[in-house]
């Protein structure tokens, strides 16, 4: 199958797998739910198609496996996720894993032999939606969950994903860019060069309920007042800070909100800026509920440090990409990845795809046949010639 038949198949195979979900009309699949239990079936039977030995861990991580015939060869790892967040788009995540099957496919019909052993990894959880704490799928693989993470979980059993220390001698991940900077200097396909800290809290405001009719304002101690000073404030505090999800109790047209929670999402390239905001917010939210007479209770739910990706890594795409005729681009990540997650255990690179208009967590999300298949490509060459620096 030629490159523009296998691009072809693979936004198919995007749409098909979009359909998966948990949601009637919208895409949502989250980590161990019955819609992640077909999108592991379903792709894996391309992976099959494809040559690949398949398995599924622990942590639900769908695995695809070229083994090498060359005796001692360790593992390079590619992938991406297949957990979606709610109301997605079809390409954040299962474009870099049906990319890397692909990629595979090509090389297999050339008859490429590699001096390593290549693992496709389709994670299990990187957005985090059902637990609010991100990378179950690939920190379990890792060997990284905390205490904190598996007081969270009903599945206590994931931490049996965790591979062997020094099994991996490096992760590559493809991925839509999820911003506009690709499309607008015109290129398929840009490397990443770090990936952003992120800080994500819980953040609650105790306050008093009351009648919306009786209790004058100057004695009111409204808790979501409180939690929409916080988020004006985190909305100017220097750094990307998001506040994703507001609940209000009782929740009542006429009741006087009595507690708030909110979370936060704060990011940064420079993990030091990163903590320096979060203190920050912190000291603001403090002060915001003595103001009003409210109680605060503000809680860590998970820290991820910056990622600098691997030069030598990074320097095979530039070359692969340079050798295609396209100008090469170097930019970093403020999103999540499941590199993130990887660069504890071994070195990782990306390659961003373009995506229209920079959309993505969102229906809109799409990718184009020509940058896939330049995506598709580069992938190929990329493990083509790390083959022949092994």
């Amino acid at each position: 199958m030629g490159l523009l038949d296998l691009s072809r198949q693979l936004i198919r195979r995007c749409d098909e797998l979009g359909a998966i979900s948990e949601e009637p009309g919208r895409l949502t699949r989250t980590f161990a739910s019955p819609a992640m239990a077909r999108a592991n079936q379903l792709v894996g039977s391309w992976m099959r198609s494809a040559g690949l030995q398949v398995s599924e861990d622990a942590a639900f991580n769908l695995l695809g496996r070229w083994n090498s015939n060359q005796s001692g060869a360790k593992t390079f790892l590619l992938g991406s996720h297949l957990d979606t967040v709610r109301d997605a788009g079809k390409y954040d995540g299962p474009l870099g894993v049906l990319a890397a099957v692909a990629a595979v496919q090509l090389l297999r019909e050339r008859k490429v032999a590699l001096p390593f052993h290549l693992e496709i990894a389709g994670f299990s959880d990187e957005e985090g939606v059902r637990y609010q704490t991100a990378y179950l799928g690939s920190r379990a693989l890792a060997g990284k969950l905390t205490a904190a993470d598996l007081a969270r979980v009903q599945e206590k059993q994931i931490v049996g994903a965790r591979r062997r220390p020094g099994e991996f001698t490096g992760y590559a991940e493809v991925h839509i860019e999820q911003g506009p900077v690709l499309e607008k200097h015109g290129l398929p396909v840009g490397v990443v060069t770090a990936i952003a800290g992120q800080s994500r809290l819980a953040v609650e405001f105790h306050g008093v309920a009351g009648h919306a009719g009786t209790v004058p304002m100057k004695l009111r101690r409204d808790a979501l007042a409180g939690a929409a000073e916080l988020i004006l404030a985190a909305e100017g505090c220097g750094v990307l800070a998001t506040v994703g999800k507001v609940e209000v109790d009782p929740g009542a047209s006429n009741v006087i909100p009595g507690k708030s929670s909110v979370t936060l999402d704060v990011r940064d390239q420079a993990d030091s800026r990163r903590l320096a905001a979060v203190r920050s917010l912190k000291i603001k939210a403090q002060a915001i509920a003595r103001r009003r007479g409210l109680k605060i209770v503000w809680r860590v739910v998970q820290q991820t440090t910056a990622v600098r990706c691997d030069h030598a890594l990074m320097r095979i795409f530039s070359h692969c990409i340079a050798k295609r005729g396209l100008r090469v681009m170097r930019l970093p990540s403020g999103a999540g990845h499941d590199a993130a997650a990887l660069s504890t255990i071994c070195p990782v690179a990306m390659l961003f795809v373009r995506c229209k208009g920079g959309i993505s967590h969102h229906p809109a999300e799409a990718v184009k046949t020509a940058d896939a298949q330049t995506a598709i490509a580069v992938l190929a060459d990329f493990i083509r010639t790390l083959g022949k620096a092994e």
